[in-house]
């Protein structure tokens, strides 16, 4: 039997919106278990009055941080302590941060340094520094506009929208990173195992396919029609090779 993946979820509720709570945690239900939730802030605030309900709800732990300094972020200090204290006393195979802070590049090459995954879920402004530095970084707007779709499309009988073609290959950071990842798998005839362009693509980067409205993989590759597909091994294995 598999054992079950174990994650922890931090959240730095100065920085992200309550709003995408939903999607950050069913999609981590992907990849295991988040038995440990916690929530920092300071509860005092006004501004962070929208989290109150959501805490209860997804039972997540509330953490009280005082900014007992004007102009200081005492949240951020008290997210990294913790996750320390987790890297050391609890059995975890990754950590989710719900932040849109920069700050935390360095705690997250320490996460992965000690061969944790680090799942990433933060506002489109998060600087790219953190983005890369993540296993996997989903932005939340994305979260919040794939909520929104699906509830519309299950009134509607519809399909949720996604980037079309054009889009796709007008985006070179993501063709530049498809193609590299096919190129790297490749055989002698230039045929790729997908299931090994996937694995390369998620060891050696941020990238998730949710960010450009597909939930999978393959479809994102399909609907760029950059490369050639096969079905091998009775429609079990999907092979792929640059078109040209």
């Amino acid at each position: 039997m598999e054992k079950e993946q174990k994650i922890a979820l931090l959240i730095d509720c100065d920085n992200v919106s309550y709003q995408a709570i939903d999607g950050v945690l069913n999609e981590l239900a992907n990849y295991g278990v988040v038995n440990i939730r916690r929530a920092y802030g300071d509860w005092t605030r006004s501004e962070l009055r929208g989290w109150e309900a959501v805490l209860q709800r997804c039972a997540i732990r509330p953490i009280q941080q005082f900014a007992y300094s004007k102009g200081k972020n005492s949240t951020d200090s008290a997210v990294i302590i913790d996750a320390m204290d987790l890297l050391y006393t609890k059995d975890l195979d990754g950590i989710a941060l719900m932040t849109s802070d920069s700050d935390f590049t360095s705690l997250v090459m320490r996460f992965k340094d000690s061969g944790l995954r680090v799942y990433g879920f933060g506002a489109q402004k998060t600087p790219e520094s953190l983005v890369n530095a993540c296993s996997r970084f989903i932005y939340t707007e994305k979260l919040l506009q794939s909520m929104e779709e699906a509830q519309d499309d299950a009134k509607a009988g519809g399909e949720q929208k996604k980037m079309t073609r054009a889009q796709l290959r007008k985006d070179t950071t993501l063709v530049r990173l498809l193609r590299n990842a096919v190129e790297e798998k490749a055989d002698e005839d230039g045929w790729s195992n997908f299931s090994q362009v996937n694995h390369y693509v998620n060891n050696n980067t941020s990238f998730s396919s949710i960010n450009y409205g597909y939930k999978r993989f393959s479809d994102l590759i399909r609907a760029c029609d950059l490369f050639d597909i096969e079905m091998r091994n009775n429609n079990s294995a999907i092979y792929v090779k640059r078109k040209g």
